[in-house]
């Protein structure tokens, strides 16, 4: 009986992966805006174990997305190295500080909860709001800009920083929210590029970060196994599909689904 219960749910899991893959594969937001809230609302998995499990797939799941489009010529280095310069450091600055506190489960739960509610409000409104946001960007092309041009480097040196603290501590961030804050910073990057550079960066971030908790010991590597399972695929579909759905209905959807779990985890 046990036998069938444990396997059934690990079909249940890569049910699940293959489902938040799907999605990722249709709208091109983060797994982790909801695979992390799904595996802690839904199965009841802790939410360090789920933030930290999240991250090491996160980081396998866009490998191939990364090199894909490195392949393609879609990924500007330069700013992945700013972005990386400043991520990196806060992402291991933040393992260091969650092993220093050494939180008990109470404490680290709230916090890591308080956290992942935020960043998933933040993604929905970056979902919204992205297209006013790139138009501003793309408005400021010109004189006024180019005045400010040469902060641009430490703007997005300090978007990795933040970005990395966020995605280190909720495993959401790299997504949704990372591409409309690199949409107003380089309004003159392709669309194409802005989301191959975003995922690149996403990559090594999420994997110090998920390393970081699996020497904390909060992965759970068999879980992982099975999300990954049915992950693969699902993004395969959902990408296949996801050109003949409409962004502008896509967008406020997602946005809606993402505010009420974020304000379900909050109260």
């Amino acid at each position: 009986m046990l036998t069938f219960f444990a396997n059934f749910m690990d079909w249940l899991y890569t049910f699940s992966g293959f489902l938040v893959g799907f999605i990722v594969g249709v709208t091109g937001v983060g797994g982790g805006s909801l695979m992390t809230p799904l595996l802690v609302l839904v199965f009841g998995v802790a939410p360090a174990t789920a933030v930290g499990t999240d991250l090491l797939y996160a980081s396998l799941t866009k490998m191939g997305g990364s090199w894909a489009h490195s392949r393609r010529g879609t990924v500007d280095w330069k700013v992945v190295r700013l972005l990386s310069t400043g991520s990196l450091p806060a992402a291991l600055l933040c393992m260091l500080l969650l092993h220093y506190l050494a939180l008990d489960e109470k404490h680290l739960k709230a916090l890591i909860t308080s956290v992942l509610s935020v960043a998933l409000i933040l993604t929905a409104l970056a979902l919204l709001f992205k297209p006013y946001l790139q138009k501003l960007g793309r408005s400021a092309d010109g004189a006024v800009y180019e005045l400010h041009a040469h902060h641009l480097a430490g703007a997005t040196i300090l978007t990795g920083a933040l970005l990395g603290a966020l995605v280190t501590i909720s495993s959401v961030g790299a997504g949704a929210l990372g591409v409309v804050v690199l949409l107003f910073l380089y309004p003159r990057l392709p669309t194409a590029k802005i989301v191959g550079t975003d995922i690149a960066h996403a990559v090594p971030l999420t994997l110090i970060a998920g390393l970081g908790h699996a020497a904390l010991g909060t992965v759970n590597f068999g879980l992982l196994g099975s999300l990954l399972l049915g992950s693969l695929p699902g993004i395969w579909l959902g990408s296949h599909l996801g050109v003949k759905i409409p962004d502008r209905i896509l967008r406020p959807i997602l946005a809606t689904m993402l505010i009420l779990i974020g304000t379900r985890l909050l109260f």
